[in-house]
């Protein structure tokens, strides 16, 4: 199914059963939804869109309120036919037409201002299969964090995930280190490249200088990361070390930035795709 036409009928089962969107969310994330409370409800109110798994997510969280109060309402779509039966609330997967005008602007603004890159859509994927993001933190990222932190003599060392929007923290050690929006972070810039992105000084950098992260607290200064990646070879997140502090990253830094990134890419790979 057309991504905007199943979350047309996915807002369309939320507005005409009056549903409670916290609640929604409660049940979603019980489900195994990985988006925050923000980011559902800008996918329902058709601010945003999801990947294929969240989308079914979404919907599926939707139809189990509807069938528990009962509701007439038409259920939310799922992304299939075989995924609808699998869930055990079939719903008619195909639109009957493109005559209501509400559904056009809907397709044709959120196609135009939010779409869905293939390529984007199959790391979130590689992502949620690791079964990493939003999970709580693990002693065998935590000791890999504290190593890093100890062996660059830096503020803070941290192991982060890149979802849609947000950026995850799965282990840190040392102060500098949020769950912060996807825009503003460092790691973000990371997974984009093929190599350890190192900022010497993030004041004189062109890319990160008026970066909030920069200029307000943490006041980060220094950064070097390098690329942790999920499985079929995408990039789901990064290790990297952070300094409030400016300074130098030799051949030996990088080398060991690369050992310990090693380390963290055999915990990721042990986790269940």
């Amino acid at each position: 199914m057309d991504p905007y036409l199943q979350q047309w009928f996915a807002r369309l089962a939320a507005v005409k059963s009056g549903l409670d969107l916290d609640a929604a969310w409660a049940t979603y994330t019980g489900l195994g939804g990985s988006c925050d409370l923000v980011e559902f409800t800008a996918y329902v109110h058709g601010l945003v869109q999801l990947d294929d798994f969240q989308r079914d997510m979404v919907s599926h969280a939707i139809n189990e309120m509807l069938d528990d109060g009962n509701s007439p309402v038409r259920r939310a779509a799922y992304t299939t036919d075989d995924v609808s039966l699998a869930t055990g609330v079939p719903t008619e997967s195909s639109f009957e037409g493109w005559t209501d005008p509400a559904l056009r602007r809907l397709t044709t603004t959120s196609a135009a201002l939010f779409p869905l890159d293939p390529s984007e859509s199959h790391r979130l994927r590689s992502l949620h299969r690791t079964g990493l993001m939003g999970s709580v933190r693990e002693e065998r990222f935590d000791r890999i964090t504290r190593e890093a932190q100890a062996v660059f003599g830096v503020s803070s060392a941290s192991i982060a995930l890149i979802g849609q929007h947000r950026q995850f923290i799965k282990s840190v050690a040392g102060p500098i280190g949020a769950n912060v929006p996807r825009r503003i972070s460092f790691c973000n810039q990371t997974i984009r490249s093929n190599r350890v992105l190192v900022v010497h000084d993030a004041l004189t950098d062109r890319t990160f200088r008026n970066n909030p992260l920069v200029q307000l607290k943490p006041h980060i200064r220094f950064y070097a990361g390098h690329t942790l990646r999920g499985p079929d070879n995408w990039p789901i997140g990064t290790l990297c070390v952070i300094d409030d502090r400016p300074r130098g990253f030799s051949d030996a830094d990088e080398l060991a930035l690369k050992q310990l990134t090693a380390q963290a890419q055999e915990q990721v790979e042990s986790a269940p795709a």
